[in-house]
């Protein structure tokens, strides 16, 4: 199964985990939403965390999507992102 299949089908459990964690907004971005992936690739999310979130919401929900997917997973800050890759993961950002 294609990860983002994946990721689509857990979407419920991603939700309430971003709920959690003070996150507004969730993308995937990079191979796996270009479906290019192997078996060794990570995940990479875009998240939207709210103002009132911590790097604690950061860290914990990166552990707890690596334990939910059972890979690598990459967390990065939709405000935290370098204005040199930002047009380029904005474009192919998929929300969750």
């Amino acid at each position: 199964m294609c990860q983002l299949d994946n990721i689509m089908a857990k979407r419920d459990i991603i939700h309430k985990l971003a709920k959690r964690h003070k996150v507004d907004r969730v993308f995937v971005f990079g191979s796996c939403a270009r479906k290019e992936e192997t078996s060794d690739s990570d995940i990479d999310f875009l998240m939207d965390f709210g103002f009132d979130s911590s790097w604690i919401d950061h860290l914990a929900i990166q552990a707890e999507l690596e334990k939910l997917f059972q890979r690598k997973i990459d967390v990065v800050s939709k405000f935290g992102l370098h204005p040199y890759i930002k047009d380029r993961i904005l474009r192919e950002a998929i929300e969750v």
